[in-house]
């Protein structure tokens, strides 16, 4: 229900060119290029940042499987040397 709630409120064909025809009024057609560049640099940044997260959660799980391998071959090997 909320979902089609929140679909209302989304803008339709025609209103999208009145807000693309108001950002070229207010910006001009020349700082328009610039802002999209500003964006996708953001964008890219953003990615990177999400990518190198993920690589460190990675790397940090890595290493604590690393960790439980090691402990629990030590103590089978503790545990063969009781027997």
């Amino acid at each position: 229900m909320t979902n089609l709630l929140l679909l209302g409120f989304l803008p339709s064909g025609s209103e999208w060119i009145i807000i693309g025809l108001l950002i070229l009024l207010l910006f001009g057609g020349k700082k328009i290029p610039e802002l999209m560049k500003g964006l996708g640099k953001g964008v890219k940044s953003f990615k990177d940042g999400v990518n190198e997260a993920k690589e460190e959660i990675n790397k940090a799980k890595d290493e604590v499987d690393a960790a439980d391998s090691t402990k629990t071959d030590s103590t089978k090997s503790d545990s063969a040397k009781k027997e």
